[in-house]
């Protein structure tokens, strides 16, 4: 009973906006306790108002600076703006870097800016499972924008822009051939294609040759719907463009408000969370120590060429199939 009054007092906290009930209950959901879960069950239907915006591109592109100062013209216009910044995991620990932590100290004492830096977890899931509870936490505590930034890799660029509603596609100029050297796909997931460091002289051309590319291919996942992606150059050094951005924001959200599409994007977050917890949730049974053994064992079976990865996993997911009916 104390455990429940605890969570219930926890919760009504978070809601308040208590920013040390927000880092204790963060912290807890990251861990994915029972406390963790009882209670987002309890702040999620607070939750759903927020707009979330991804940040991606590729490592050194700039994007935490960027993130600073789309912080700066949110407070000014009197929001709060919390940042999800997801940092690489290390394969030993699975730990986060901190150095967004350290980028933005100048926050550290304003109540309605949060930042909590997060780690890519374990398998594919984990970062759609962790961020997501996470950003429900933020939402249902009543901050808005929610702002969502890939740290150091770009391995997670379509991850985030599955998990926002408006996706800031980041290039710097200066870094190679930034245009030949960009993703298949990567140009289609920004709704907002960003040239930072704008201050430099090779600027110009970098955003040219984006408007030029996109041209080419589709100009945004809402291309198909009537939604144009526009270039807009940023610097951070001279804080040039970023009300401009912060003004494209604003219009995207508006436009998936009218034109309907801001259902489908909910839709596809929802789906994206609820696949990444159903893959969680069996990779854990599966590993529990009871399956650990077939589960290595299966694991030599595939290096011995003996199965494939695919019946491989059909036997397993069979195997906890058998035992929920045997369990029933």
């Amino acid at each position: 009973m104390n455990h429940n009054r605890s969570r219930a007092s926890l919760s009504a906290d978070v809601l308040q906006g208590d920013i040390r009930a927000i880092a204790r209950l963060l912290t807890r959901v990251e861990n994915d306790d029972e406390v963790g879960r009882a209670a987002l069950e309890i702040l999620f239907p607070n939750s759903g108002s927020a707009h979330t915006i991804g940040v991606t591109g590729p490592p050194g592109g700039g994007k935490s600076t960027l993130v600073n100062e789309l912080i700066r013209d949110y407070r000014a216009s009197g929001n709060r703006i919390a940042v999800i910044a997801i940092d690489p995991s290390s394969p030993l620990t699975g730990g986060a870097t901190l150095g967004d932590r350290i980028r933005m100290t100048e926050w550290h004492a304003d109540p309605n800016v949060f930042i909590r830096s997060m780690a890519s977890r374990r398998f594919g899931g984990g970062l759609a499972q962790n961020t997501q509870a996470v950003t429900t936490v933020l939402d249902a505590a009543g901050f808005d924008p929610i702002v969502i930034e890939t740290v150091g890799t770009g391995q997670d660029e379509v991850a985030i822009a599955q998990l926002a509603l408006t996706t800031l596609l980041v290039q710097t100029p200066g870094m190679g051939d930034s245009v030949q050297t960009l993703k298949a796909g990567a140009l289609e997931i920004g709704d907002i294609v960003v040239v930072a460091k704008a201050d430099r002289p090779e600027s110009n051309e970098l955003a040219r040759d984006l408007r030029r590319l996109q041209t080419l291919t589709f100009s945004g996942t809402s291309a198909a719907v009537g939604w144009q992606a526009p270039v807009i150059k940023t610097s951070a050094v001279n804080r040039e463009g970023i009300d401009k951005l912060v003004m494209a924001i604003a219009d995207h959200r508006q436009w998936l408000e009218t034109s309907g599409e801001l259902a489908t994007r909910r839709r596809q977050i929802a789906a994206t969370q609820l696949a990444a917890r159903i893959q969680h949730d069996l990779m854990d049974q599966i590993l529990q120590p009871t399956r650990h053994s077939m589960f290595a064992t299966m694991v030599d079976e595939i290096l011995a060429r003996a199965i494939t990865p695919q019946r491989a996993s059909q036997l397993l997911l069979a195997l906890l199939a058998h035992e929920r009916i045997r369990n029933a």
